[in-house]
């Protein structure tokens, strides 16, 4: 008997939205790497596809999702005026858990604990797919960006550094 894939919250939230997704899973090794480069090897699909989630803070209670290619660098001051502030910066990973129901290695943009303004690289749109982390290590979610875009209520803008 196959064994029954355990559910994240965000899988749970792309089924009931009913988006077509795949799941993909891998194993990671003690002390082996969880950057996006080393999930795009690990589940055999091309770096450009894969991106990762970042969360931002503009002080206490103003925070920010960015999703953006493994590859690339948030640019905080496009990122920043994207979101009308002045400045942003990197949520303490200490705080992520707390505060989106997540893990380094394993923050999904969908189904944290609230729904924060999420904003997803425009280059996603050029893209058939996109895969983000499903909400844990070991799971990745393969969605269109645009259904990405639905599940979290995001928009699309230009937030790499080129």
């Amino acid at each position: 008997m196959a064994k029954k894939q355990a559910k994240t919250n965000a899988v749970r939230l792309i089924e009931q939205k009913k988006i077509a997704h795949e799941i993909f899973e891998y194993t990671i090794n003690d002390g082996e790497a969880v950057d996006g480069l080393t999930v795009a090897g690990k589940i055999g699909q091309p770096a450009i596809h894969v991106y990762k989630t970042l969360v931002a803070t503009a002080g206490k209670g103003n925070y920010f999702v960015f999703v953006i290619p493994v590859d690339a660098e948030l640019n905080l001051k496009a990122a920043a005026k994207v979101v009308g502030q002045k400045k942003i910066e990197m949520l303490p990973v200490k705080e992520l858990l707390g505060l989106t129901g997540y893990i380094r290695g394993g923050c999904s943009p969908i189904g944290m604990k609230k729904l924060f303004p999420t904003i997803i690289e425009e280059a996603a749109t050029a893209l058939d797919y996109i895969i983000v982390s499903a909400g844990k290590i070991g799971m990745q979610i393969k969605l269109v960006p645009e259904d990405l875009q639905k599940a979290t209520n995001g928009q699309f803008a230009s937030i790499v550094s080129s």
